[in-house]
């Protein structure tokens, strides 16, 4: 066994401290990363919380994890030693259904293994520990390659936050033409925002808060509504072609309908607590335009992968504040009050 180091909570709702844990060692077909860096998602403090599921702990949170091959297997074709790479928010699935065999592991019909807060049930049965570690071992066919281009603390949260939501951009081939609304300018939104402008969209930030417009107009959306004031939600009733809806807490999704065109569509990639969708909707909000409210989550290994492509030919990032370990506390803290911008990442060296 590898003898590992992190941060770990021991039992739900309890705070991270420095833990010893052991990782398996490295097979035929694994890669063994030397974590350098390691973005910090809000799934983490559900996840520690036991918001969405019932935890397995001792939990170590991390799933936007950047570092560096140490070791590669006998039978590893894609990664040697030295090579930058990354591991996102899953690290096995069935391999045979056919979402995995398309490249959706994401939407494993047995469900894909996440890389902390699981059991691999397609592997060795133990729990995976995620990346507020300094090492990982896993399968290369749930690693990617990670570019020298990009600044390497500021692509972890890509792992994540950033194929949540490129992938409904692409999968709903969104680009030159369409009018595109990104509802919250947080860690998910302003990632949203570089990307749909990257694509060709003209995109427009939908915010409560009127403040954030210069940050808006910095990142590069094209127009900023404040959602609170009617003369400017009027202004753009049935205007879009799709709302990118990265909020997690409540919010009338009628009111927002109202703002797509016919056969708009209402993407959905924000969680709220507990995991259902509230708010006001009656059946003509979308039978009236032929409207859709849908969902997606993250991406599979090939779509990750030519999003770090993509990123690295369009020098896409995410804004960053990067922490000492030692802080993950006070940086969970500020996480919930969203006094950052826009993600935090934990530089490793720290630990």
């Amino acid at each position: 066994m590898i003898q590992a180091k992190g941060y770990a909570a021991q039992n739900p709702n309890e705070k991270l401290d420095p833990w010893n844990f052991e990782r398996r060692e490295v097979g035929n077909h694994d890669v063994q990363i030397e974590i350098l860096y390691c973005g910090v998602c809000h799934s983490d403090l559900a996840q520690i919380n036991n918001e969405w599921f019932p935890g397995v702990f001792p939990m170590v949170p991390g799933h936007e994890i950047v570092g560096r091959i140490v070791k590669v297997g006998d039978h590893v074709k894609n990664f040697k030693t030295g090579d930058l790479a990354g591991v996102g928010t899953m690290v096995n699935s069935c391999g045979k259904c056919e979402h995995c065999e398309d490249g959706l592991e994401q939407y494993c019909d047995e469900g894909a293994v996440g890389t902390y807060n699981a059991l691999d049930k397609f592997g060795d049965g133990k729990q995976t520990y995620g990346g507020y570690s300094n090492t990982i071992v896993t399968n290369e066919a749930f690693t990617v390659h990670i570019s020298e281009k990009l600044d390497l603390a500021a692509t972890a949260p890509l792992l994540c936050a950033g194929i949540t939501t490129y992938s409904p951009l692409k999968h709903w081939k969104v680009g030159k033409g369409h009018k595109v609304a990104v509802l919250g300018l947080g860690g998910l939104g302003h990632m949203a925002v570089k990307f749909a402008v990257a694509l060709g969209a003209e995109v427009t930030i939908l915010s409560t808060s009127p403040k954030k417009e210069a940050d808006a107009k910095r990142l590069g959306a094209h127009h900023f509504v404040v959602t609170t004031d009617a003369n400017q939600t009027n202004k753009v009733k049935s205007s879009f072609d799709f709302i990118v809806d990265t909020v997690s807490a409540e919010h009338d999704f009628g009111f927002y309908l109202s703002l797509l065109k016919v056969d708009g569509v209402h993407i959905c990639v924000g969680v709220p607590p507990g995991i259902h969708l509230n708010g006001s909707l009656g059946a003509f909000s979308l039978l009236g335009g032929r409207k859709s409210i849908v969902g997606s989550t993250c991406g599979g290994v090939k779509e990750t992968q030519e999003m770090l492509d993509f990123c690295a030919q369009h020098n896409i990032t995410s804004d960053i504040e990067l922490i000492d370990i030692k802080d993950i506390q006070t940086a969970f803290e500020r996480m919930e009050r969203s006094d950052v911008k826009y993600r935090f990442v934990i530089d490793m060296a720290t630990l």
